[in-house]
């Protein structure tokens, strides 16, 4: 400030103004560069966080670390109780479709199943014997059915004998009367009134006795409708009993596929082509319903890709993959999109998250996708739970 007052008057503002300046651009000079890559790293950063997601997914090739080989890996357990006989297989051997695995003793489930048998055979008998029973009830519904036209023939035949009769007795009785007439006018012989009278108390009697063979026959022909009946109810019964006799043949052979299902469960099998992992169980050893006896690994192979949900703007089913599995480097192994989960991983988990209560903090998340292998694919090699890096190469 001294300096400057030593300066003319005329010329101190000028002098002042000059010195301002010099100031001013060494303060430029000084703070002006860092000031302006301040401005432009803030400028970025704010573009990529308001577009980021919309950046992320719009690449072509969508790539994730967070992949793995996955494979049907079932622990095979027991569904009967019982004692170890034999375990077939060694640990991580490859077994076929069918291959016999463990094998349990299975004397039990064996007369179990002779037993169940054996009460079918005695239910197919009774249904046998109910069909011949039957068979025989026919046969007498038959024999009273012909007592019927037997005694209805009798009926008839004693009809017309006692019509017959009834006109011998009439002219008999007329006969009499003419003879007496004639035998009190001594137009006649006693010998001849004696005889028409005989012939009338004979054929009186023979109309008696046709009387008396015509109430036989309908007491015949009542007896054998009732036998008839009688017999039909009876085949009702047995037609009854016989539905009752097959409902039990059929909870008899029910009890013998159980008994035999049982039986085939004392055999485990690989249920597909595979490969079993460490054995759980040895001979001797007992086991109960849902003990696990041994792992097993099947052939199908497929990749699950967790991609980040900013990714999966543009991956749709279908879409080529390049899988590098970490151990085989250097390595392509080609597939497609097959899936794509129907909800993020967080969702399936035991917990999932509940982002209503408390203090939230926004987290990406990541949505399974499988990925299956192209065909010709060695899938032997690939070992489930193994790492990969896939890339997506979308349609876009």
């Amino acid at each position: 400030m001294a300096e400057d007052l030593m300066v003319p008057a005329p010329d101190r503002l000028v002098h002042i103004r000059a010195k301002t300046v010099g100031w001013l651009k060494v303060q430029s000079q000084k703070y002006g560069t860092p000031l302006l890559v301040l401005l432009l790293a803030a400028g970025l950063v704010l573009t990529m966080t308001r577009n980021w997601n919309a950046w992320e997914g719009a690449q072509v090739e969508q790539i994730t670390n967070d992949a793995f080989v996955r494979g049907d890996l079932t622990p095979l357990s027991t569904k009967v109780a019982g004692l170890v006989r034999d375990v077939t297989v060694s640990d991580y051997q490859a077994v076929h479709k069918g291959d016999e695995l463990v094998r349990l003793v299975d004397d039990d489930y064996q007369a179990q199943v002779a037993q169940a048998r054996a009460a079918v055979e005695a239910a197919k008998a009774a249904l046998e014997n109910n069909r011949r029973q039957r068979e025989l009830q026919d046969a007498r519904i038959e024999r009273a059915e012909a007592g019927i036209d037997q005694a209805n023939a009798q009926i008839a035949a004693a009809v017309a004998g006692k019509q017959a009769v009834e006109a011998d007795v009439t002219r008999t009785r007329a006969e009499r009367s003419r003879q007496e007439a004639l035998f009190t006018a001594a137009s006649t012989t006693q010998q001849k009134v004696e005889a028409a009278v005989a012939d009338e108390q004979r054929l009186t009697a023979q109309a008696s006795s046709r009387d008396a063979d015509l109430t036989q026959a309908r007491t015949l022909l009542r007896s054998n409708e009732l036998a008839v009946e009688t017999e039909r109810r009876t085949k009702t019964v047995l037609e009854s009993q016989e539905l009752q006799l097959r409902a039990d043949l059929l909870a008899r052979q029910a009890g013998l596929d159980a008994a035999e299902i049982n039986l085939g469960y004392t055999h485990i099998v690989a249920p597909a082509d595979g490969t079993v992992g460490e054995r759980q169980v040895r001979p001797g050893q007992l086991v109960s319903p849902g003990t696990q006896v041994i792992p097993f690994v099947a052939d199908t192979r497929w990749v699950q890709a967790n991609f980040r949900e900013t990714q999966l703007t543009n991956i749709r089913v279908g879409d080529p993959v390049d899988i590098r599995i970490d151990i085989f480097p250097g390595e392509v192994i080609h597939g497609k999109v097959l899936d794509i989960a129907p909800a993020s991983g967080s969702q399936f988990a035991l917990l999932p998250p509940d982002n209503a209560t408390g203090n939230f903090t926004k987290v990406v998340q990541r949505v399974p996708v499988k990925i299956a292998l192209d065909d010709g694919t060695e899938k032997a090699r690939l070992r489930p739970g193994l790492s990969a890096v896939v890339t997506v190469r979308t349609r876009k």
